[in-house]
């Protein structure tokens, strides 16, 4: 046990290895560009202010989201997703595999689900004991199930995920703002330096090295920022464009995708005004997200067929009320406006017209 628990803590430090790294790359080139380029190579004093302002704006909102994505705990399942006990309990003494679905599945027929594993069944985490969410994976470097999980990065040692997704994209933008400017402001005193035959000094060391280190890391950020932003777009974790989320019809790869303008307000959230700050405004919970299907599932829906002498104005009237109550849920969950056009066009044709046989399709969560 305790060579594991060590092995285990040195693994944790080691971990923290890139984060130092970055941070001294940072701190260096802080002191490069405003110590070396502004202050001892500059002499122009308006160039100068422009370059410390502009430069301490990128620096403050880079700053500020790597900390936000690097310190912002990864949110998990809440208990309801936890076995109840006594299931718990028959679950873990089950040897048959249909049987253990058959326990997984009575209990999740209460939650929010819509996806499942590659064989239909119900997806259950047997390390951390848990029904997965939707869009839910465990990762094995934290060892916890992560909501909405897209990856575990390296260089901010912790999972991107539902809670730090949006902080994890502007840690991106604004970290190729950074390096771009850097780039920018300094390439002409790179190529004055670069192509100059006096000695070299510290200012001259510095400059040259700045621009190669931020150019270097503005190639690498930009395809990891233009991929992201892709993903946003069709509402995808990195996850999900290698797997695609098989629900109970079978896999789909959009099957989040809700258009650009949703997809985008999906991880950003609605007030645009606080988009470009490193504050939580995503849509949802993280355990349940709307679904462009519109197919009603097989294991969910209940069909009565209502004959027309049987069935006088209170049946329609309860039946209405009822459908539209089970619809008005469905679109909560699927988050689809033009299904809920067609929902409530069939309620009026069920109202209008009692003599003509009627078909109600109802959905039970239960």
């Amino acid at each position: 046990m305790a060579p594991t628990h060590v092995l285990r803590c040195c693994q944790r430090g080691l971990a923290w290895i890139p984060v130092i790294f970055i941070a001294l790359v940072v701190c260096w080139s802080y002191y490069a560009y405003v110590v070396e380029l502004c202050l001892l190579t500059i002499t122009n004093t308006g160039e100068k202010i422009i370059y410390l302002v502009v430069f301490h704006l990128s620096f403050i909102m880079f700053v500020w989201s790597y900390w936000k994505t690097i310190f912002t705990r990864p949110a998990n399942p809440s208990k309801e997703f936890c076995l109840p006990k006594a299931e718990k309990e028959q679950y873990e003494k089950e040897q048959r595999p249909e049987t253990q679905h058959e326990i997984l599945r009575r209990v999740a027929s209460s939650l929010p689900l819509y996806t499942r594993t590659g064989a239909g069944a119900i997806r259950y985490c047997d390390r951390c004991q848990v029904i997965k969410p939707d869009r839910c994976h465990h990762c094995s470097a934290c060892d916890m199930c992560v909501l909405k999980m897209d990856h575990h990065c390296p260089w901010v040692n912790n999972c991107v995920g539902f809670s730090n997704y949006k902080f994890f994209i502007l840690f991106l933008t604004y970290s190729l703002i950074y390096c771009l400017f850097i780039a920018a402001s300094v390439l002409q005193y790179f190529i004055k330096f670069w192509t100059s035959d006096q000695t070299v000094s510290h200012a001259k060391f510095h400059v040259l090295f700045l621009f190669f280190v931020a150019a270097m890391f503005c190639i690498s950020i930009l395809s990891l920022f233009t991929y992201h932003l892709w993903l946003v777009g069709k509402n995808r974790s990195t996850i999900e464009a290698f797997r695609a989320p098989v629900f109970r019809n079978g896999p789909d790869k959009n099957g989040f995708s809700l258009g650009f303008s949703k997809n985008i307000a999906q991880v950003f959230g609605d007030q645009k005004k606080y988009w470009l700050l490193p504050i939580f405004t995503s849509q949802g919970d993280g355990f349940s997200f709307p679904t462009r299907l519109v197919t009603i599932d097989p294991e969910q829906q209940h069909t009565e067929c209502l004959q027309p002498e049987v069935l006088d104005k209170g049946a329609v009237d309860g039946c209405v009320e009822q459908t539209s109550l089970t619809s008005e849920s469905q679109n909560r969950l699927l988050a689809n406006d033009y299904h809920s056009e067609e929902v409530h066009k069939e309620i009026d044709v069920l109202k209008s017209d009692e003599s003509e046989a009627v078909t109600i399709s109802i959905e039970s969560e239960s």
